[in-house]
Order: C-alpha cells, then sequence, then structure tokens
C-alpha cells in the first residue's frame, strides 16, 4: 500500500475510533482491553497522543525516564495522557486525524497497523462491532510478518500456514488456520480475543500453542 492510501485509512480509522469513543458510557472507558494492564481509556490515551509524539528530545527523556524500557515507556506516557477527560482524547483524535507526523522511530506502516489493532483492542472486549478495510489489514499482515521485534509472528507460528479468506495473503507452512484478515491480523499481533474468528485443521494446534 502506497503512503498516501494508508494516511487516509489512518485518518478515516482516527476518526470513526473518536465516533466509537465518544458515545462510550463511564464503565465502558475503565473497562480492561486487549492489552494486558491497560484499559479501554489508556489505549484510546496512546491512539490519541500518538500523532503528538514527535520530539526525540521528549522520547529520549521519557525513555530516560522509564530506565531504558521501551515497552514501559510507551505504557507510562499512554496511562499518562489518558487521565485527561475522555472528551478530550475525542478531541484530540479528531483534531490530530489528518496529521502525517511520525512518532519517532517509525513509519506509516507502522501507524496502520497501530489504529487497526487497537481499535479492536477496544471494541472487541465492548462486544462491538469494528469494521477493518481489507486492503490495510492484508498491508498490516505483511508488515507484522516481516518485522519481527516486538511480535516475532513468523517465529511464534512457524509450522502452520496461515491464509486470508477475503483476500489473497498466506504465510507459513503446515496445517492451515484460515480467516478473515482482520482476525489473522490480531493473531500475528498477539491477541486470541479473535480465534473464535479462525478455522482450519491448524487450529486445534494453534490454540494449545497459545494458551
Amino acid at each position: 500500500m502506497d503512503p498516501d492510501s494508508a494516511w487516509t485509512i489512518i485518518e478515516e480509522q482516527r476518526r470513526s475510533l473518536a465516533d466509537l469513543l465518544e458515545g462510550l458510557s463511564e464503565t465502558q472507558w475503565e473497562t480492561p482491553s486487549l492489552c494486558a494492564g491497560w484499559r479501554v481509556r489508556d489505549v484510546a490515551g496512546h491512539v490519541a497522543l500518538a500523532p503528538q509524539l514527535t520530539s526525540l528530545s521528549r522520547a529520549a527523556v521519557e525513555l530516560v525516564r522509564a530506565r531504558g524500557d521501551y515497552d514501559r515507556m510507551v505504557h507510562d506516557v499512554s496511562v499518562r495522557h489518558a487521565r485527561r477527560p475522555g472528551a478530550d482524547l475525542v478531541a484530540e483524535l479528531r483534531d490530530h486525524a489528518a496529521s502525517r507526523d511520525l512518532v519517532v522511530l517509525t513509519d506509516h506502516r507502522n501507524i496502520l497497523f497501530d489504529i487497526l489493532v487497537h481499535g479492536q483492542d477496544i471494541a472487541l472486549p465492548l462486544g462491538l462491532e469494528r469494521p477493518v478495510p481489507v486492503g490495510a489489514a492484508r498491508a498490516s499482515l505483511d508488515r507484522v510478518w516481516d518485522m519481527g521485534w516486538p511480535f516475532r509472528a513468523r517465529r511464534r507460528l512457524r509450522g502452520l500456514r496461515l491464509a486470508a479468506t477475503d483476500t489473497a495473503w498466506s504465510r507459513g507452512e503446515g496445517p492451515l488456520v484460515e480467516g478473515p484478515a482482520w482476525a489473522l491480523l490480531m493473531l500475528l499481533t498477539g491477541r486470541t480475543a479473535a480465534l473464535d474468528r479462525l478455522g482450519g485443521p491448524g487450529t486445534r494446534a494453534l490454540t494449545e500453542r497459545v494458551r
């Protein structure tokens, strides 16, 4: 997917996520998300903050504050940002929806899969359907499969053949695990909440592996 197409989808996803969040109750804002230790509010804070976290100097300060632990840094800055009212987070998502500013050490491909996956991290625990553009999901599958750290999908899912049922995408060798591209994307990024959307002879081995 070319950069302009990716940024267009990122903007659409930010705006649609703002619409979803705007309708949540306070209880829903505090619901645990699919990200371990993160509430819906924290994931929203992370997504709202991303277009603004572009300063290398700020990132360096935050990394030192987190004692060099990148995952801890991302968690801490997101949770702090999420302390503001939900209405402010919604407004930020809309205000920065069209921003093409890049988070430090990333590119548009990472921003694309990040907004797709985090949208489901919020929607699925709340029992809400959130459609994912198939082309964007396919491009994100390519990116996550090839990138290694932090998901290491190729290594974790070795011995299985993964195939999308709604677009031309497949990887790996072995018993087949198939399903919609968005559900495979959740699997590649370490989420198990969409396993019930996957089928094929390899699902039994997959389920035993990810327990």
